[in-house]
């Protein structure tokens, strides 16, 4: 059965184009044009992703993010008009997956959505279980836990993370980072990964003054410390 999409945007232009894209790409889509309907469709159509724009009537796309995010890891990609990095790092931060900013190209929407839902399904090679610490990655579950407690990881903060624990000591510049967990790299985007190792600090209980899992190297990017061991 096809992936479904639900987009939820009030732009009708937009909605028609993206529409035609994804459906032609194969997909199932369900548009609703206003955020106070945002939520009773998402719980009625049961989408495998959302496309989100940030300025809708009634109820913003944050807020509805948000809710998304109480109820599910569901994978979010959120449109905005906006090219200031703080739409972007609280959009990141509230558990989106991805950013496009308006006007984009109908081609890039439907390539991310793409790569999102694969991440989203766990297509990753094995090892199926990676292990660091007290850390345990389920590739083919695709979980995570510290310490026997479940962790609700993003799939980009899954990837990241993966990346990270199968290449223990390496420095990643963002730029890695973002073709690790986006499979290609969009200008612009390496800007956000400080906002997704942010998150994933933060739910590893990791201080960034003191790191156990993840350090930052100054002038390159970041490297996973944590000592490392795999399950083939």
């Amino acid at each position: 059965m096809a992936d479904k999409i639900l987009i939820v945007e009030d732009e009708a232009h937009i909605t028609r184009t993206l529409r035609l894209y994804l459906e032609q790409a194969g997909y199932q889509v369900v548009i609703i044009a206003d955020g106070a309907q945002a939520m009773p469709a998402f719980r009625h159509e049961k989408p495998d992703l959302v496309i989100l724009d940030l300025h809708l009537p009634h109820v913003d796309g944050w807020e509805i993010c948000r809710q998304i995010r109480r109820e599910g890891d569901t994978p979010i990609i959120m449109l905005t008009a906006r090219s200031e990095e703080s739409d972007k790092l609280i959009g990141l931060e509230l558990g989106a997956d991805d950013y496009v900013t308006k006007p984009f190209s109908p081609r890039e929407v439907t390539a991310r959505v793409r790569v999102v839902l694969r991440r989203s399904h766990g297509q990753v090679q094995p090892p199926p279980i990676l292990r660091a610490d007290t850390l345990i990655l389920d590739l083919e579950a695709h979980t995570a836990a510290k310490a026997d407690q479940s962790l609700d990881l993003t799939p980009t903060e899954f990837d990241i993370l993966v990346a990270f624990m199968r290449h223990p000591g390496q420095a990643f510049t963002r730029l890695q980072l973002v073709e690790a967990s986006q499979g290609v790299a969009y200008e612009g985007y390496e800007r956000v990964i400080d906002q997704h190792i942010k998150n994933l600090r933060a739910k590893l209980g990791d201080d960034a003054r003191a790191p156990r899992f993840i350090q930052t190297v100054f002038g390159v990017g970041y490297r996973f410390s944590a000592e490392f061991r795999h399950d083939s």
